[in-house]
Protein backbone atom coordinates (compact mmCIF):
# COMPACT_ATOMS: atom_id res chain seq x y z
CA UNK A 1 0.00 0.00 0.00
CA UNK A 2 2.75 2.59 0.33
CA UNK A 3 3.55 2.89 -3.38
CA UNK A 4 0.00 3.34 -3.76
CA UNK A 5 -0.44 5.95 -1.60
CA UNK A 6 2.87 7.94 -2.78
CA UNK A 7 1.57 7.64 -6.12
CA UNK A 8 -2.11 8.69 -4.85
CA UNK A 9 -0.27 11.79 -2.85
CA UNK A 10 0.86 12.90 -5.91
CA UNK A 11 -2.01 12.75 -7.73
CA UNK A 12 -3.36 15.39 -5.77
CA UNK A 13 -1.29 18.05 -7.64
CA UNK A 14 -2.72 17.11 -10.62
CA UNK A 15 -6.40 17.28 -9.16
CA UNK A 16 -5.87 20.42 -7.33
CA UNK A 17 -6.15 23.34 -9.66
CA UNK A 18 -4.80 27.04 -8.74
CA UNK A 19 -7.49 28.98 -10.05
CA UNK A 20 -10.20 27.44 -8.51
CA UNK A 21 -8.95 29.64 -4.99
CA UNK A 22 -7.94 28.40 -1.62
CA UNK A 23 -11.52 27.08 -0.06
CA UNK A 24 -12.37 25.12 -3.31
CA UNK A 25 -8.73 23.44 -3.03
CA UNK A 26 -9.13 22.50 0.37
CA UNK A 27 -12.24 21.18 -0.03
CA UNK A 28 -11.42 19.18 -2.85
CA UNK A 29 -7.92 17.91 -1.08
CA UNK A 30 -10.07 16.79 1.60
CA UNK A 31 -12.58 14.65 -0.49
CA UNK A 32 -10.12 13.62 -1.97
CA UNK A 33 -7.99 12.59 1.19
CA UNK A 34 -10.86 10.90 2.83
CA UNK A 35 -11.57 8.42 0.15
CA UNK A 36 -8.18 7.20 -0.36
CA UNK A 37 -7.00 6.82 3.13
CA UNK A 38 -8.07 3.75 5.49
CA UNK A 39 -9.07 3.69 8.63
CA UNK A 40 -10.14 7.25 8.90
CA UNK A 41 -12.86 8.77 10.59
CA UNK A 42 -12.25 12.72 10.27
CA UNK A 43 -9.78 14.25 7.42
CA UNK A 44 -9.74 18.30 6.94
CA UNK A 45 -8.32 21.98 7.39
CA UNK A 46 -8.06 24.53 10.24
CA UNK A 47 -6.80 27.43 9.07
CA UNK A 48 -5.08 30.69 10.97
CA UNK A 49 -7.50 33.75 11.48
CA UNK A 50 -7.70 36.46 14.12
CA UNK A 51 -4.89 34.48 16.31
CA UNK A 52 -6.51 30.97 16.33
CA UNK A 53 -7.19 27.77 14.09
CA UNK A 54 -10.38 28.02 12.62
CA UNK A 55 -12.45 25.21 10.91
CA UNK A 56 -11.81 24.56 7.01
CA UNK A 57 -13.29 22.57 4.46
CA UNK A 58 -13.63 18.82 6.06
CA UNK A 59 -15.02 15.24 5.75
CA UNK A 60 -16.32 14.00 9.31
CA UNK A 61 -18.53 14.68 11.66
CA UNK A 62 -19.16 18.07 12.84
CA UNK A 63 -15.91 19.50 14.23
CA UNK A 64 -14.58 22.04 16.59
CA UNK A 65 -14.77 25.49 14.57
CA UNK A 66 -12.11 27.46 16.89
CA UNK A 67 -8.97 26.26 18.37
CA UNK A 68 -6.42 27.73 20.45
CA UNK A 69 -2.93 28.03 19.62
CA UNK A 70 -0.90 25.55 21.38
CA UNK A 71 -4.06 23.88 22.36
CA UNK A 72 -4.89 20.34 21.49
CA UNK A 73 -3.03 18.33 18.80
CA UNK A 74 -4.11 21.03 16.11
CA UNK A 75 -2.92 24.15 18.28
CA UNK A 76 0.28 22.08 19.24
CA UNK A 77 1.35 21.40 15.45
CA UNK A 78 0.89 25.25 14.96
CA UNK A 79 2.86 26.47 17.79
CA UNK A 80 5.67 24.19 17.33
CA UNK A 81 5.24 24.53 13.52
CA UNK A 82 5.91 20.48 12.82
CA UNK A 83 3.97 17.50 12.52
CA UNK A 84 2.32 15.99 15.33
CA UNK A 85 1.68 12.39 15.10
CA UNK A 86 -0.37 11.00 18.30
CA UNK A 87 -0.74 7.12 19.04
CA UNK A 88 -3.20 7.86 21.80
CA UNK A 89 -4.90 11.04 21.74
CA UNK A 90 -6.37 10.01 25.10
CA UNK A 91 -3.07 10.36 26.81
CA UNK A 92 -2.24 13.93 24.93
CA UNK A 93 -2.11 16.37 27.74
CA UNK A 94 -4.86 18.93 26.41
CA UNK A 95 -6.53 16.89 23.91
CA UNK A 96 -9.85 18.40 22.64
CA UNK A 97 -11.93 15.09 21.94
CA UNK A 98 -14.73 16.74 18.81
CA UNK A 99 -15.54 12.90 18.61
CA UNK A 100 -15.03 10.36 21.51
CA UNK A 101 -14.37 7.68 18.63
CA UNK A 102 -10.71 9.62 17.85
CA UNK A 103 -8.10 7.15 19.23
CA UNK A 104 -5.22 8.32 17.15
CA UNK A 105 -4.36 11.35 15.25
CA UNK A 106 -1.95 13.27 12.58
CA UNK A 107 -2.21 16.78 11.95
CA UNK A 108 0.85 18.51 9.60
CA UNK A 109 1.14 21.93 8.55
CA UNK A 110 0.55 24.10 6.02
CA UNK A 111 3.13 26.66 5.61
CA UNK A 112 4.07 30.47 3.57
CA UNK A 113 6.45 30.30 1.07
CA UNK A 114 8.68 31.89 3.74
CA UNK A 115 7.64 28.64 6.37
CA UNK A 116 5.35 30.88 8.34
CA UNK A 117 2.46 28.12 9.28
CA UNK A 118 -0.77 29.53 8.05
CA UNK A 119 -3.02 26.09 9.05
CA UNK A 120 -2.63 22.77 9.40
CA UNK A 121 -4.14 18.94 7.56
CA UNK A 122 -5.52 17.12 10.34
CA UNK A 123 -6.63 13.44 10.02
CA UNK A 124 -8.51 11.08 13.16
CA UNK A 125 -8.74 7.04 13.40
CA UNK A 126 -10.64 4.83 15.58
CA UNK A 127 -7.62 3.06 15.86
CA UNK A 128 -4.85 3.79 18.13
CA UNK A 129 -1.48 4.13 16.85
CA UNK A 130 -3.28 4.42 12.68
CA UNK A 131 -0.45 6.61 11.57
CA UNK A 132 2.96 5.53 10.85
CA UNK A 133 6.39 7.74 10.10
CA UNK A 134 5.65 7.05 6.50
CA UNK A 135 2.07 8.62 6.54
CA UNK A 136 3.62 11.41 8.36
CA UNK A 137 5.81 12.03 5.95
CA UNK A 138 2.87 11.42 2.96
CA UNK A 139 0.98 13.84 4.73
CA UNK A 140 3.80 16.50 5.07
CA UNK A 141 3.85 16.13 0.96
CA UNK A 142 -0.17 16.48 0.57
CA UNK A 143 0.74 19.76 2.82
CA UNK A 144 3.44 20.90 0.61
CA UNK A 145 1.43 20.63 -2.87
CA UNK A 146 -1.97 22.38 -0.97
CA UNK A 147 0.14 25.53 0.19
CA UNK A 148 1.87 25.40 -3.10
CA UNK A 149 -1.27 25.61 -4.81
CA UNK A 150 -2.51 28.18 -2.66
CA UNK A 151 0.26 30.35 -2.52
CA UNK A 152 -0.21 29.82 -6.40
CA UNK A 153 -4.04 31.54 -5.65
CA UNK A 154 -2.94 33.92 -3.57
CA UNK A 155 -0.60 35.49 -6.38
CA UNK A 156 -3.26 35.23 -8.76
CA UNK A 157 -5.41 36.95 -6.56
CA UNK A 158 -2.72 40.20 -5.55
CA UNK A 159 -2.56 40.16 -9.24
CA UNK A 160 -5.68 40.69 -9.96
CA UNK A 161 -6.55 43.30 -7.60
CA UNK A 162 -3.40 45.47 -9.07
CA UNK A 163 -4.60 45.38 -12.61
Amino acid sequence: MHNETISSVEQLSYLLDETDGAITILANASAYLNDFLPQINWVGFYLLEQGELRLGPFQGKPACTRIAIGKGVCGAAMAENRTQRVDDVHAFPGHIACDSASNSELVVVLREQNGAPFGVRDSDSPLQSRFSEEDARNMERVAEIISAKIHHTARRLSKDLEE
